[in-house]
């Protein structure tokens, strides 16, 4: 490890808490260079939704390298990117009579994010965006302006010029109906808010703490954007890719964004990053928005391959047969170990425990690591467990990695009686 801490910046965060050498991986199994073996429920921070190394994907890029396939190609065509093209438009786009463009951004969500929100004000002539409390959309500036946690925000970075945080879904408990906060404050011409071009949220806030969006919720949001000729933006990023059950994690409200961000799974662990347009907003100049890697074809190999996972019908009820599973040893959990006072929060397969004891949620990640398995913390006080092992997860491996959390809890529960 001496090379990391002598050579690599101070910037680097995941080697902190799993601080080993890794050296292979299958699924959701990870092994260090001593052999150990981990459970993944970490999944590259929802990049994996597909487990480490698909076999057909593995396979289809070993081909396409050897027959010289093209890597680097600006936004030339190419066949990689013309079969992604039409795999993602008749597996994903055309079932669902979603009628979107696609543009290729730099290989990173933010850099999806960064395009969504310059297209949106380019279009309408607006300035402000909204962004939700507890959100998270990047660390690039214009998409740090619109994270909400301060952790990220330095005096000197440009601030949040132009966003205005409103209040995420239940942010003020069951009492106040944010959406009708938020219509007031852009209804009264003397609130401070100005009508904004466009709202970006995400329908389950993974960083933020695992805020789960309820359909009404997410409908209200819908039907003010278009009272108010606002432009709607989702950050599918993280929890889109089949994370929540659907492909898109919206799809369950009956809502169509006016854009889709779009990054982690759908390279299938390798970069790439796209925004979903409606046509009508698709007005962009030749060029007027570029990047050197916009164009990763190992990225459009794979992530077709992994598009096939959508033609069988029994992936998706494979994991929500799993988020159950998952949902009902959280709740248990909850009855079982009361001294914690323990909170969860979910969809799909996505969840997170909240622990309310300060640093508790860190000590049970460290536990964890040591005992085998790969989990990180998440929320404004990382105090919330969060559990995102890839979808294509055995059950039996599952339940294995969440006995580990178990145990762990019991432990915890019988210090603090």
């Amino acid at each position: 490890m001496d090379v990391f801490e002598t050579c690599e910046s101070e910037v680097r965060s995941y080697i902190r808490s799993f601080p080993v050498v890794f050296e292979r991986a299958e699924n959701a199994l990870i092994w260090d260079e001593s052999g150990k073996e981990y459970i993944d429920f970490l999944a590259g921070a929802g990049t994996l939704n597909y487990g480490h190394n698909p076999a057909k994907m593995i396979t289809a890029l070993i081909e396409y390298l050897g027959n010289q396939g093209i890597t680097h190609s600006l936004d030339k065509a190419t066949i990689a990117k013309r079969n992604f093209m039409e795999t993602f438009y008749e597996v994903i786009l055309k079932p669902r009579k979603l009628d979107y463009k696609m543009q290729f951004t730099g290989p990173t969500g933010t850099n999806s994010v960064e395009a969504a929100i310059k297209l949106a004000r380019r279009v309408t002539g607006r300035s402000n965006v909204i962004a939700f409390t507890r959100g998270y959309h990047g660390l690039t500036l214009g998409a740090l302006a619109l994270t909400g946690n301060n952790y990220y925000q330095q005096a000197n970075n440009g601030g949040r010029n132009n966003v205005y945080h409103a209040p995420y879904d239940g942010y003020f408990g069951p009492i106040v109906d944010t959406v009708s906060y938020l219509n007031t404050l852009l209804e009264d011409n003397s609130s401070g808010v100005s009508l904004p071009a466009a709202i970006i949220l995400e329908t389950v806030q993974g960083e933020g703490g695992i805020h789960v969006a309820s359909k009404s919720w997410l409908q209200g949001i819908a039907k003010l954007c278009k009272t108010h000729g606002i432009l709607l933006i989702i950050d599918d990023i993280q929890v889109g890719n089949g994370r929540t059950g659907d492909f898109f994690s919206f799809e369950f409200a009956g809502v169509t964004p006016d854009m889709v961000c779009l990054s982690k799974s759908i390279g299938g662990g390798l970069p790439l990053a796209l925004l979903l347009l409606k046509p009508k907003w698709d007005q962009w100049l030749p060029g007027e928005h570029t990047g050197t890697f916009r164009g990763n074809n190992l990225a459009f190999v794979a992530a077709k391959e992994m598009l096939n996972y959508w033609r069988d019908d029994k992936f998706v009820t494979d994991i929500h047969e799993k988020s159950a599973l998952i949902q009902t040893r959280l709740d248990q959990w909850v009855q079982d170990f009361p001294s914690l006072c323990l909170s969860v929060r979910g969809r799909g397969m996505v969840w997170g425990i909240e622990i309310q004891q300060e640093g508790l949620a860190k000590v049970l990640s460290s536990t964890l690591f040591k005992q085998g398995l790969l989990i990180e913390t998440c929320g404004s006080k990382n105090n919330v467990i969060k559990l995102l092992p890839p979808l294509t997860i055995e059950i039996d491996l599952l339940n294995k990695g969440l006995n580990k959390i178990e145990g762990s809890l019991f432990k915890l529960n019988t210090k603090s009686e």
